[in-house]
């Protein structure tokens, strides 16, 4: 049984937890701060997980006997509470987007939450609660107690009884991704990088230096004549300057109007004939001055292999074709978001829906859990033609054709035009019937002028060979045994219920999905094609074709196949590759 002891990336904070032993030092989290605000790539990569995490959805779930998570029943009391968390979808959608900042930068944030009877927020229904994501910086302990700074003010969070947990009190919770030397203290991937990043905020600072420097900039233009420095008017008429002022002069200028001439033209000196023989321009360039671009791109580079998401979603995704800017963002939502969704909602389990739960006398209180589904940040490609064929199929609505093509109810005929195109099309089937009562034929076809009966050089594309046969073969086998591993997952899943799971046992699992349909955000959840492109990059290496295409068409075709419950045909293998036969790997 499940209880609400202190675990490794949550706490609700107790009279015992507050008077007891901190946290250790943090004082690191204050510096990632820092390189939150001076780094843009820290910003983004912070800002990117975050805006990830948000378009998540949470619902109260159950841990089946083979690991599924079931959603809960409509009306069910778990339901209700986690519906309720943070005042419903949107306040969950920016709760879990703070938290995308927060574990990442500092690798730790709290959620406060009191009854909003006491706080009486507009943005709270007045019998619900007030939720609340601070930083590490907005909550600290004095005297024993917590303080919490909201809104400007500070706000003291009551000591909670560690044995007998009131719901309805007010709650600080701590959550935070636990270091693994030393779990009470929080861990994130800025931390391992703060050494790099203050090194390239000081190679910023050197490029900057170089950029705004008339010196290193523009140099000296030596001209061999008379020897005198440039004067300037002044109170002792034409005396010349001193060689130092006149250079802080000119880039004192330059630094304040960098569209000046002083910003654009070099320092002119006059030298005699015998001292110069020509015009020389000299510069004050440093070696550095090159060397300080290509580290701090390096050190970029590093600190984006450093995060944990693919590194490309930082550095930028320029040389990568769609389809694999599409499997790099599903390993990113993967490997960077589907974590720090498990420790949050984790939390929420652990510190907010069970002792709920416990404390209204639910029998299986413990059982029931926050759990989170990131089905609507997997976009697919292809998906628009995989729902013309389904559509074609007679097994989607108007509406869900609508919905994948990028249309909305407002782009559906009215009744008078489908009205016109029914007319319009029974007309047509009447006189093609009426074609075909004539004796007359048809018009033969002008014929080209060169009415040569040789076989010409080239073949039009419709005539052109196929993908090749062993190819086809081998995607047909790819085809089936990706059907049947999802069918075998299939059966295990909510879509069987275990009251009817043995009349499935003698079913073929390939043609399962035929009787089970699944829509697409339940194949990604559920998991029923993990691991069933594994051979492809072999297969593809084979042919001398794209992976990634061929991976990507075998698995919008399947998905489709298991959407519709259609199964699969061998002939239709070549259109499926069709897209993949001029990709050469």
């Amino acid at each position: 049984m499940a209880t609400r002891e202190i675990t490794a990336a949550a706490s609700r904070y107790t009279s015992r937890k507050i008077r007891g032993r901190g946290v250790g030092d943090q004082s690191w989290q204050g510096r990632a701060y820092d390189m939150y605000h001076a780094v843009p790539e820290v910003r983004f990569a912070a800002s990117w997980i975050g805006n990830a995490m948000s378009g998540a959805r949470l619902y109260a779930g159950v841990r089946d006997d083979d690991g599924s998570i079931d959603q809960a029943p409509a009306g069910h009391r778990a339901a209700e509470i986690v519906d309720q968390i943070a005042g419903g979808a949107d306040g969950q959608a920016k709760l879990l987007g703070a938290f995308g900042k927060h574990l990442t930068v500092p690798g730790e944030g709290w959620i406060v939450v009191r009854p909003n009877s006491e706080v009486l927020s507009p943005y709270a229904p007045e019998d619900g609660h007030d939720w609340r994501v601070l930083s590490v910086k907005e909550i600290r302990q004095q005297s024993g107690k917590l303080i919490a700074e909201i809104d400007g003010e500070e706000v003291p969070i009551p000591e909670g009884d560690p044995d007998n947990m009131d719901p309805d009190a007010p709650v600080a919770i701590r959550v935070w991704e636990p270091d693994p030397e030393r779990a009470i203290e929080a861990d994130s991937p800025v931390r391992s990088s703060l050494e790099l990043l203050e090194e390239l905020v000081l190679l910023n600072a050197a490029v900057k230096a170089v950029a705004r420097s008339r010196i290193t900039g523009r140099g000296i233009l030596l001209v061999p004549k008379g020897i005198r420095f440039p004067t300037k008017p002044g109170p002792q008429g034409g005396a010349e300057d001193d060689l130092l002022e006149v250079f802080m002069s000119i880039a004192e200028t330059a630094i304040r109007d960098p569209e000046s001439a002083a910003a654009t033209v070099p320092i002119m000196l006059e030298l005699p004939a015998e001292a110069i023989a020509q015009f020389k321009h000299i510069t004050f360039e440093s070696e550095f001055d090159e060397l300080a671009l290509k580290l701090r791109d390096e050190a970029v580079r590093r600190f984006a292999t450093g995060l944990e998401i693919p590194a490309e979603i930082l550095l930028g995704l320029g040389d990568v074709n769609h389809w694999g800017a599409w499997a790099l963002t599903s390993e990113a939502i993967r490997l960077g978001i589907e974590p720090k969704l498990a420790t949050l909602a984790h939390c929420l389990t652990q510190q907010w829906l069970r002792p709920i739960l416990e404390a209204e006398g639910v029998e299986d209180w413990h059982r029931w859990m926050v759990w989170y589904d990131t089905s609507p940040l997997r976009v697919r490609t292809n998906r628009s033609e995989t729902a013309l064929q389904a559509y074609d199929r007679g097994v989607i609505s108007d509406d869900a054709l609508r919905r994948e093509t990028g249309f909305d109810d407002s782009d559906a005929p009215s009744a008078e035009e489908l009205a016109r195109r029914n007319k319009s099309s029974s007309s047509q089937n009447t006189n093609d019937d009426d074609g075909q009562d004539e004796e007359t034929p048809p018009p033969a076809p002008d014929l080209p002028v060169d009415e040569s009966e040789a076989e010409p050089d080239t073949l039009p594309a419709s005539a052109a060979a196929g993908p090749h046969s062993g190819l086809v073969a081998a995607a047909d086998v790819l085809i089936w045994s990706a059907l049947t591993a999802a069918g075998k997952t299939l059966r295990n899943t909510p879509a069987c219920p275990r009251s009817e799971r043995s009349k499935y046992r003698d079913v073929d699992p390939a043609t399962m999905h035929t009787l089970l349909p699944v829509d697409f955000d339940k194949t990604n959840q559920w998991r029923l094609l993990d691991g069933a492109w594994a051979r492809v990059p072999e297969i593809a290496q084979r042919h001398r074709i794209d992976a990634e295409c061929l991976t990507a068409s075998l698995d919008d075709y399947v998905r489709g196949l298991i959407a519709a419950g259609i199964n699969h045909e061998y002939d239709l293998v070549p259109s499926v590759l069709a897209s993949c036969a001029g990709a050469a790997a």
